[in-house]
């Protein structure tokens, strides 16, 4: 699914990121498509204690389900999973591989989401991923570490992203 910027806008609305814990007697597929019925927009696959071949299969099940109702689909901090699997793209932490250095792997035309918890990480990952950037701020809320020139410039470069 290619993505351009006046399409990102209506996909992030409502962005699911998948967690293990909660499925309680459900699998992630069946709770995947609860969420997509439920009206959600964007998926990202995030599994942080699967092997690489499980993280694969749940990989390519998932975006098969994702395709099916029209939704990109995000594979977390796994460069070759989110390649092998077909997904619209990867989103990666501070931690992982460099954001210009995912670019050239993934190409222009796939998303490329890089968590950010300062300004200048935010800024910096615009700047080398040279397309199309989501910034997470997610963690960052959970966590109580955002502050209001952090949540200011994050909005500011996803805006000039999508305009």
């Amino acid at each position: 699914m290619k993505s351009d910027k006046k399409d990102l806008r209506e996909q992030l609305l409502l962005y699911a990121v998948t967690d293990r814990r909660w499925l309680k007697g459900e699998t992630l597929s069946e709770q995947v498509e609860k969420a997509l019925k439920g009206g959600v927009t964007f998926v990202q696959l995030r599994e942080k204690n699967l092997n690489e071949e499980g993280f694969l299969a749940e990989a390519e099940e998932i975006r098969e389900l994702c395709g099916k109702y029209g939704v990109p689909f995000v594979v977390n901090d796994n460069v070759e999973v989110a390649m092998k699997s077909g997904a619209d793209g990867v989103h990666v932490g501070q931690s992982d591989m460099e954001a210009g250095n995912v670019r050239k792997l993934i190409g222009k035309d796939r998303i490329l989401g890089v968590s950010a918890q300062t300004v200048e990480q935010a800024l910096l990952a615009q700047e080398r991923a040279q397309a199309l950037a989501l910034l997470a701020l997610g963690l960052a809320l959970l966590r109580g570490r955002l502050n209001i020139a952090i949540l200011r410039a994050c909005v500011c470069a996803l805006m000039r992203m999508v305009s």
